[in-house]
């Protein structure tokens, strides 16, 4: 019995260190927490919005169209860079 149990206290030694390894590499690997999330979002929002104008823009025709989205990519740029400050 004896050698059963020091297998059984290798087992669980080895789990455990098994479970501190993948704790760690969870951590390491984990973003890093948004310092202010609301912000983050007001970015992420902004680029997405400017990405979708600007798909926009290579696929129009019309030039007055064109200027509208240029005035839009133009805010975005400055309440991005409002933002960003």
């Amino acid at each position: 019995m004896g050698d059963s149990g020091e297998g059984l206290i290798d087992a669980e030694a080895r789990i455990q260190e098994r479970m501190e390894e993948l704790e760690r590499e969870r951590q390491r690997t984990q973003p890093k927490v948004a310092k202010d999330p609301e912000k983050e979002r007001t970015l992420e929002s902004l680029r997405l919005a400017r990405l979708e104008l600007q798909s926009q823009a290579a696929l129009t025709t019309n030039e007055r169209r064109r200027a509208q989205i240029a005035q839009a990519v133009a805010e975005i740029d400055r309440r991005t860079a409002a933002a960003g400050a």
